[in-house]
């Protein structure tokens, strides 16, 4: 799953950011627009509003636990963090005298699963707001919308505007992936995310723990797991509880993954009598697909497994599972005779089937311990029970056709944060294809998605701006109707979530700028910062092969610094079309416009005193002169376009060559502004 291709999905120039303008009622009734993310199921505004003061008071009915206590008090902190006013601590007895009303019939499932009741209804009026859930979860995904819709007034006064809302998700798995192994998180990270996660509404941390980089978690069974596959960098058993217990009191599961049979080589280190081969085994430093893997046809690889998975499933209370199965190439299998002759003598043909083989053992394992089995496409045969959850990599066709043998499933292609696309290109995806064929028992098979962050080039530093804001994207595609597709408005909305996803410490807006400060080696970064902000880092799988890196390759980089969805492109874009689309005048957004491509222009030498200062810039610099000859470029056409007299062919293929060159990538970035510039200089030459 880790080498796929998604197929890019081209995003028009309109995909821009609008400045955020005041909120104000449109021509229909109800129809305003709004901040929130993900949009609810139903959501109506109306006149007046709830006015916001220091005497907001909180009442409960209904049954009350500490999970619940806790989630308002939280939501009461944030709103003080917003306002600057502070609010009385607890409750109010009488429910008629408060200001938030909240109804929970009950705390819900003791332990969280797909099945939990998460929907609410929300009603504000000048009076009041009710807040109505079946679960304590159902109020948590509540609350968060209530504090969205949180707004400032001319009169000095914050407000929540009356309205009716009546929420579900659409898709009842909605998760992030978070590879721990390839590069170690700490847990600090880890809660973080799990804040940004409850922001908006996403319920499942897929939690990658073991890999050929490292194995992750304490193992008190088998010490050796950590003690020769981690570089001493793994969480200990009371760590994973407090992670859990963090994720519970935010409504959000955590499904831990081993990796097996492939992807094993942290494990071999310590116990080589569980591979295929016979070692000796190192941590792997490279990314990649290795040989490594578990001997499937040896009864003691299976006791270790009970063993391991015993000792795991009473330390993740989650129903679920998810035992990685992918990328095993059969190549320890294959050459190995023992394994050969025991193929032959059961009448296993192939590698394929051999590991249908280690999965059925696996499964009745699981089982064994009261949990389900979760594995990505491969784990697909027909020999497997219909219990099982297939996660795909490969695919909406993939995940369709396993809904239509009657497995349930979820889909993760088109959802890698790590191939550095856009968010609008993600929110493009929805896990059930609009020519699916699925019917309507098959289509609920398809539980959802998740977005995966794996770990070859992230650290603490650049995780936040890998994950963020582009995962609230995706976190609306699976929450929201299918209809919610905008993905202007949505590009709108994003930018005031980026915001208040810093609420939780969150560093995806902070820490590009720290890394730009130390790769200038000042503060003085204003050269470095014009080029940053209109290059991405290259797509897909493309980063590692010019510059090959390995677990100890810092990342400290440009192409670190580079955000992968670039804001000044798409405010370029918009500004191209608007003023392309004033002919024949061509005077909207034409001062904007001319600064921007003046500022690019002028970049070469300031950026030139930068490399000299800072070495490491040195791979970049071609991208900044690059950068400075498509500006003219564009200068020129705007130049032509305002008098109305056509640039000719010659000049037009002389400055698309010009462009072509600079849309080559240097240290592993590129720039994002080429298509918009093309545009200019083919309506130039008309």
């Amino acid at each position: 799953m880790k080498n796929c291709l998604c197929l890019v999905i081209t995003v028009c120039l309109t995909s821009g950011v609008s400045p955020l303008a005041r909120q104000t009622f449109g021509s229909t009734p109800g129809v305003r627009l709004h901040n929130l993310m993900p949009v609810p199921e139903s959501i109506e505004f109306k006149q007046g509003r709830l006015p916001f003061r220091s005497s907001f008071t909180t009442a409960i009915t209904g049954p009350v636990d500490k999970r619940l206590e806790a989630a308002i008090d939280r939501a009461m902190r944030r709103l003080e963090g917003k306002t600057g006013l502070t609010l009385a601590r607890g409750f109010v007895e009488s429910s008629a005298d408060a200001t938030l009303q909240i109804e929970c019939s009950g705390p819900g499932m003791a332990v969280q699963s797909p099945e939990e009741d998460e929907s609410y209804s929300l009603d504000v009026d000048s009076a009041c707001a009710r807040l109505i859930a079946a679960t304590t979860v159902g109020v948590i995904r509540g609350l968060e919308t209530f504090l969205q819709l949180l707004e400032g007034g001319r009169d000095g006064e914050y407000f929540f505007p009356s309205v009716t809302v009546r929420d579900k998700p659409r898709f009842v798995w909605r998760g992030l992936l978070i590879d721990c192994c390839r590069h170690f998180q700490p847990i600090e990270v880890i809660k973080r995310n799990l804040d940004g996660m409850a922001a908006v509404k996403l319920n499942v941390l897929h939690w990658h723990l073991s890999e050929d980089q490292g194995f992750r978690v304490e193992s008190k069974r088998f010490p050796k797991l950590q003690q020769m596959g981690s570089d001493g960098l793994f969480y200990s058993q009371q760590q994973i509880r407090d992670v859990i217990n963090y994720a519970r009191d935010r409504g959000i599961r955590v499904v831990p993954e081993f990796d097996m049979p492939g992807h094993i080589t942290s494990w071999l280190v310590g116990h080589p009598e569980l591979g295929s081969q016979p070692g000796p085994y190192h941590i792997e430093r490279r990314w990649g697909v290795f040989n490594a893997s578990l001997d499937p046809t040896r009864d003691h690889v299976y006791k270790v497994l009970d063993k391991f998975w015993g000792e795991i499933a009473a330390l993740f209370p989650d129903p679920y599972m998810h035992i990685g199965g992918d990328e095993n190439n059969g190549e320890d299998w294959t050459s190995n005779e023992k394994i050969k002759e025991f193929m032959e003598k059961k009448g296993i043909r192939g590698t394929q089937a051999l590991q249908t083989y280690f999965n059925q053992r696996l499964l009745a394992i699981l089982k064994k311990h009261g949990k389900k089995m979760v594995g990505w496409d491969e784990i697909l045969q027909p020999d497997l029970p219909r219990d099982i959850v297939v996660q795909s990599w490969r695919g909406q066709k993939s995940l369709a056709e396993a809904a239509k043998k009657g497995y349930q499933g979820i889909l993760s292609n088109g959802y890698y944060l790590d191939h550095m696309l856009s968010a609008a290109t993600h929110y493009a995806v929805d896990p059930i294809a609009e020519n699916s064929g699925l019917e309507p028992s098959q289509a609920g098979l398809v539980l959802g998605g998740e977005a995966c962050m794996w770990g070859e080039y992230i650290g603490p530093e650049t995780i936040d701006s890998r994950v963020w804001p582009r995962t609230a994207a995706i976190a609306e595609r699976f929450w929201s109707p299918r209809s919610v597709k905008d993905a202007k408005d949505m590009y709108r909305r994003l930018e005031r979530v980026s915001v208040e996803l810093e609420e939780f410490g969150l560093r995806h807006n902070s820490d590009p700028d720290v890394l730009l400060r130390r790769l200038a080696g000042s503060t003085d970064t204003a050269a470095i910062k014009t080029l940053a902000d209109v290059v991405e880092p290259v797509k897909h799988y493309v980063r590692g092969q010019a510059f090959p890196a390995t677990q100890f390759t810092p990342l400290t980089r440009l192409v670190d610094a580079a955000r992968p969805d670039s804001r000044e492109a798409r405010r370029f874009g918009r500004l191209v079309e608007e003023f392309l689309a004033d002919a024949p005048r061509f005077s909207a957004r034409r001062d904007e416009l001319v600064e921007m491509l003046g500022r690019w222009r002028d970049i070469e030498p300031e950026f030139q005193i930068a490399v000299d200062q800072s070495p490491i810039l040195d791979e970049v610099a071609p991208l900044a002169l690059s950068l400075s000859k498509a500006a003219d470029a564009g200068l020129e056409a705007v130049t032509f376009l305002r008098k109305q007299a056509s640039a000719g062919v010659d000049w037009r293929d002389s400055k698309l060559k010009i462009l072509s060159d600079a849309s080559a990538p240097k240290g592993e970035v590129e720039l994002a502004v080429i298509s918009p510039l093309k545009a200019l200089v083919v309506a130039a030459s008309q």
